[in-house]
């Protein structure tokens, strides 16, 4: 999977984007967000507010009951409003 991260959390994290093979309890992004959460204060830092965080899969926006794969580019991003 490559992942990819914008704005707050990408700053959370530390970097905008990230290799990862498809963890064997991860099936959608829930449980994607759940894995990542796990990787350090910084991971759940970026992901502890999941209405504040959109999704989109291969450049398509999803919800977190989407199913995941290994092949997927996932971008994870906070809600954009137009001014």
């Amino acid at each position: 999977m490559e992942l990819l991260y914008f704005a707050r959390i990408r700053e959370n994290i530390g970097h905008s984007s990230e290799t990862l093979p498809q963890p064997g309890n991860v099936s959608d992004v829930k449980d994607l967000i759940g894995h990542l959460r796990e990787q350090g204060d910084n991971y759940k830092a970026a992901f502890e507010n999941e209405l504040a965080i959109r999704v989109a899969i291969n450049q398509t926006h999803v919800n977190f009951d989407h199913p995941v794969d290994d092949g997927d580019e996932i971008a994870f991003f906070p809600p954009m409003t137009g001014g």
